[in-house]
């Protein structure tokens, strides 16, 4: 690097290096921002997908089991439920001393929009331990996940 001097002998040339003290300082704290909001970047939903070793699942007395079908149709513990009635069941559910988990059943045809519309009474009336029970003799599914709904 070129650099001025304070002698008397100076020739009035032009310097031909370049500078790159002030561009290693940008590149540095570049870095140190990426560093910093990458972490931010990253979704913070953090979900315990299922394991393709099935443990069996042990159904607790503290819970509600509720099997979706592949035509839509809702079952309340082996009981066929309305909508309307499966709405009141999760409030009368949710106003209990102790809160149960509750198992959902979904046939793999059923709609999204059915299990969604599920989720949300569920957690509307106070519901927040969702399982979801899978076969455990398919090796592409996995363990019953928790799904803690804030």
């Amino acid at each position: 690097m070129a650099f001025g001097s304070f002698s008397s002998n100076r020739t009035s040339a032009p310097m031909a290096d370049i500078n790159v003290i002030p561009l290693v300082d940008i590149m540095l704290v570049l870095l140190v921002i990426f560093i910093i909001t990458a972490p931010l970047l990253t979704p913070a939903i953090k979900i315990d997908l299922p394991r393709t070793d099935n443990a069996p699942n042990i159904a607790q007395e503290n819970s509600v089991q509720l099997a979706i079908d592949g035509a839509g149709h809702m079952f309340w513990n082996g009981e066929s439920v309305s909508r309307q009635q499966l709405i009141e069941r999760l409030a009368a559910t949710g106003q209990l001393a102790s809160v149960p988990e509750l198992h959902l059943r979904v046939d793999r045809g059923a709609r999204y929009e059915t299990i969604a519309d599920v989720m949300s009474e569920a957690a509307r009336a106070g519901l927040t331990r969702i399982g979801f029970v899978t076969d455990p003799g398919r090796p592409t599914e996995g363990a019953t996940p928790v799904i803690t709904v804030p």
